[in-house]
């Protein structure tokens, strides 16, 4: 009888396999980043066809193989399904998720990395803060997560700009998205979170490009 494990986890990429299965990448809080297989997931009715969907959230029960895993069952505690519903959120979303698939690795501690994206997810539902901030804010503490960032801003700001950047950088992911900045404050920390990936990340993200052509 092949072991079983249980991970809180996200799904973060969805592609089918075969023709009736499905490969799921999943941004795990203790195993990092996984691949497992969903056998039968794309036959109609089948009940691993939900758990399959980008953005699910919750505890995943898989088989462990050698080189991958196989899901067995799993408890969802939020689809996100206002966000799937919601093509400029949908876009922001995937953003997110590739730059957490960019970040992660297999069996590293991605506890904070998966706090992050669950609770940027749902600010994108909160029509109390602007969607660009909340990108924003995920994506310098995202670097912050991962070390790749300045104690302060590189470019010359505001106080007010100055003050959100360190609030960002040294709050607890729980209280982020508490607050909100006047469009030109907002405007200058961009700048500066665009100046910082710049530095540190050598890549470019097909979803964000897709975003910056809708906003």
């Amino acid at each position: 009888m092949r072991d079983t494990v249980t991970v809180m986890a996200m799904v973060m990429k969805t592609a089918p396999s075969g023709e009736y299965d499905r490969r799921l990448v999943l941004l795990t809080r203790d195993r990092g980043k996984i691949t497992a297989f969903a056998r039968g997931a794309r036959r109609p009715g089948n009940a691993l066809m939900a758990p399959c969907r980008t953005f699910a959230f919750g505890t995943f029960r898989l088989f462990e193989g050698r080189e991958a895993y196989t899901l067995h069952s799993a408890e969802i505690s939020n689809y996100f399904q206002e966000i799937a519903a919601d093509m400029e959120a949908a876009c922001y979303g995937s953003y997110f998720l590739e730059l957490c698939d960019y970040y992660s690795r297999e069996n590293m501690d991605a506890e904070p990395l998966l706090k992050l994206a669950y609770q940027s997810l749902r600010a994108l539902s909160k029509p109390s803060i602007p969607r660009k901030l909340v990108r924003r804010i995920f994506e310098l503490k995202a670097m912050v997560i991962n070390g790749e960032y300045t104690e302060r801003p590189t470019l010359a700001v505001s106080d007010s700009a100055n003050y959100t950047w360190e609030y960002v950088v040294s709050s607890p992911i729980e209280s982020l998205f508490r607050f909100t900045v006047t469009e030109s404050v907002l405007k200058e920390f961009g700048d500066c979170v665009d100046d910082n990936m710049r530095r540190y990340i050598d890549r470019t993200f097909k979803s964000l490009e897709i975003l910056e052509t809708m906003i």
